[in-house]
């Protein structure tokens, strides 16, 4: 049997629209923008199972509650896709690719920026699980064949203990109801994405700024120890050929 390791205290440690089964389970199961029968996926042999609506908060909160289980080993992708958030596409993505500057690499999600989740977090995630990707699939049969099929390459517990990270529920483009996580229109959501461009921008040419000032007042600064210099160095000469 597989080596397991007890999952952090009060596991999952993020709250949300899921329902939980064994946790020395390897699969934890994510249905996206499909509300299947998540008890019923449970009880075929999942971890946990949920949807994912959000390419920011909601899916911080599935990692969140993935590396805080160490014996999580597989995270099974399937229902159908979130328009315009396209959160299925924004996990695959952070996984392979991971972020820049808060940015998942390799998504057209609408605001696919990552908050709560720090390059430790995120690395983690990558090396703990394997994505195992059937979206566009609601079928209960297909879903826990897959998930026995999992199990039976169970590796048994990663090797780190719980990873434990604090979300804060007010991520981007995300709307809180009953402890889950409301998508917002595809029109906001773009425009929502623009601003949060636009933000980051500013920020970047502030530091810009920044640097820029920080290298002319180095170069004042070094003019005038040149300048000193060079009058010390004048002034010894002139000493010495009146002496």
């Amino acid at each position: 049997m597989a080596d397991k390791k007890a999952p952090a205290s009060g596991w999952p440690i993020v709250q949300g629209d899921f329902h939980t089964g064994d946790a020395n389970s390897p699969v934890a199961v994510v249905t996206m923008g499909s509300h299947l029968d998540e008890e019923g996926i449970c009880s075929a042999g999942a971890a946990i199972c949920g949807s994912c609506k959000t390419e920011n908060l909601g899916l911080e909160k599935v990692i969140a509650n993935v590396i805080s289980n160490p014996n999580i080993r597989f995270v099974l992708t399937v229902g159908t896709e979130v328009k315009g958030h396209l959160s299925g596409e924004s996990l695959i993505a952070l996984h392979a690719n991971g972020v820049d500057g808060g940015r998942i690499v390799g998504t057209k999600g609408a605001i696919p920026f990552i908050e709560n989740l720090d390059d430790a977090a995120i690395k983690r995630f990558q090396e703990q699980v394997e994505i195992v990707n059937i979206m566009e699939s609601e079928d209960t049969g297909a879903i826990t064949a897959k998930i026995a099929e999992l199990k039976g390459r169970d590796p048994g517990a990663f090797e780190g203990d719980p990873f434990i990270v604090e979300i804060k529920d007010e991520g981007a483009g995300a709307a809180e109801a009953g402890g889950e996580v409301r998508p917002m229109s595809a029109e906001v959501a773009l425009i929502t994405a623009r601003l949060k461009t636009i933000q980051m921008m500013v920020t970047d040419i502030g530091y810009r700024d920044k640097f820029a000032a920080g290298v002319y007042g180095g170069k004042v600064e070094g003019l005038m120890i040149g300048l000193m210099i060079s009058f010390l160095i004048v002034g010894l000469l002139l000493m010495k050929v009146q002496g």
